[in-house]
């Protein structure tokens, strides 16, 4: 299972960082780093409004490579110029061809908040975090207990660093919404499958209350798909796949966000 061999590896790298970088220098780093946080929260909590978080996805382990000209300064750059909310980046090195640093390059081009997207299993990822200039990470409730799960969003709050739990599952979803979690990411991905039902976001927004960031995850690639969502009251999105493959990137953002016309 390709869950089971990025869970390994991502495994083995954190404990390689973790002897490199010890705990308390990685403290010691923060404390005398003067990085401001973006609000990524607030950026979707804004009704009304269209919320597109575009990610940065080199490949996939389910489509292997998406984009073979990958410029992350310019991506970010035009993310912000078609509209983006925010900005997420997919930091796996071994399964997505991504890197950690990639947000500290894109970060001074950029005035949106970034998600790091990764597999976060252990809490040093989340100091690692915030040196990397990121303002939020993805966490898969799937990965993690309940106790972890509650730890990590504590560490982060502390941290100033804002959390997107992604769940899958009404039983992911109990477990993110018990530990306080205020967004929530439906992935419409089975991580152990890697097979897209669009279904089971529809199923899971009944169960998500009032007052919580509902964020879409996986196989939007029309305005009409975004259409019906949003006649759910949904007005939150990641997309990544259909955005690296699209030859106009800034083209197909203003497609999604309904404002074709405005392409220059």
């Amino acid at each position: 299972m390709v869950l089971n061999e990025i869970l390994e590896r991502k495994r083995e790298e954190v404990e390689t960082l973790k002897r490199r970088i010890p705990l308390s220098k990685m403290r010691a780093m923060i404390d005398k780093s003067n990085g401001s946080r973006r609000a990524f929260g607030a950026a979707l909590a804004k009704k009304h409004k269209l919320h597109l978080i575009c990610e940065m996805k080199k490949a996939s382990p389910s489509e292997g490579l998406l984009r073979a000209r990958f410029e992350p300064k310019i991506l970010a750059q035009e993310f912000e110029a078609a509209g983006a909310s925010a900005i997420s980046v997919l930091t796996e090195r071994h399964f997505f061809q991504g890197s950690p640093e990639t947000l500290k390059q894109i970060r001074p081009f950029t005035t949106i908040p970034i998600l790091r997207k990764d597999f976060i299993v252990d809490s040093f990822q989340v100091y690692e975090t915030v040196l990397l200039g990121a303002d939020a990470f993805l966490v898969i409730a799937l990965l993690l207990t309940e106790a972890e799960l509650k730890q990590m969003i504590r560490l982060a709050q502390a941290l100033s660093l804002d959390v997107l739990v992604e769940v899958h599952t009404k039983e992911e979803l109990d477990k993110a919404l018990s530990t306080g979690a205020t967004i929530i990411g439906i992935n419409n991905r089975s991580l152990e499958t890697l097979q897209i039902d669009l279904s089971v976001s529809e199923h899971l927004l009944r169960f998500i209350p009032k007052g919580t960031v509902a964020v879409i995850e996986s196989g939007i690639e029309t305005r009409q798909q975004i259409d019906r969502y949003r006649s759910m009251g949904v007005h939150c999105f990641l997309i990544g796949t259909s955005l690296m493959k699209a030859q106009d990137i800034k083209a197909k953002i203003l497609e999604l966000s309904g404002n074709q016309m405005e392409r220059t």
